[in-house]
């Protein structure tokens, strides 16, 4: 029943990205996969941070449509779907509760185990070589240039190492930090090489 539940958790899910981008379904999925494997050493119930790593991005069109808060928006739509396929209705509350608190910038901060596991697994997807794809990914969305992608490695990327609440993902962290660091001083010093003279 769980793996039936799931596919059609995954369907529905995949179904509401028509567009790829730097928060598209592919980051969900990695999310996901991140998610497992943090959930495991870290005990924590599957049947909770599974549905909820799937559903926890699902109002990004909304957001980037009218402005809706994705992880509100996400948790009432995860509520409302996870009733119609009869999912366990005492494991509902808590994965809503986890979209709810995934978000870096979010007021409300993660409580359940899996609430953090996913908050931390977010984070992770936002460092290393993904999170630097990301990132210029983002910049291009947004209209942005090189600088506009510096800014926000340094603003927020560089920062999400402190925050994490799991020994799992802060070892993961590590390495993608690390990564994060050299590669944004090194394209820093790169950018900081001026023009060369005009040939007279």
């Amino acid at each position: 029943m769980r793996e039936l539940h799931l596919q059609k958790i995954h369907t529905y899910v995949k179904s509401a990205f028509s567009a790829s981008g730097s928060h598209g379904f592919d980051h969900v999925m990695r999310v996901t996969c991140l998610c497992e494997m943090i959930g495991k050493k870290e005990h924590a119930n599957m049947d909770i941070l599974i549905p909820a790593a799937l559903f926890h991005d699902i109002a990004r069109p909304l957001e980037k449509k009218d402005g809706t808060p994705h992880e509100e928006e996400g948790a009432k739509i995860a509520e409302s779907f996870l009733s119609s396929i009869h999912y366990e209705p005492a494991l509902i509350p808590p994965i809503a509760g986890a979209i709810r608190t995934h978000r870096y910038r979010s007021d409300q901060k993660p409580k359940t185990p899996e609430a953090k596991i996913l908050s931390d697994a977010d984070k992770l997807d936002a460092m290393g070589a993904t999170g630097i794809a990301r990132t210029f990914m983002r910049a291009g969305e947004h209209n942005g240039e090189m600088q506009d992608a510096i800014e926000h490695i340094h603003e927020k990327l560089l920062k999400l190492n402190d925050h994490l609440y799991t020994k799992t993902a802060t070892e993961i962290a590590q390495r993608r930090h690390d990564l994060l660091e050299y590669f944004v001083r090194s394209l820093e010093e790169e950018l900081s090489i001026p023009d060369p003279s005009p040939v007279t």
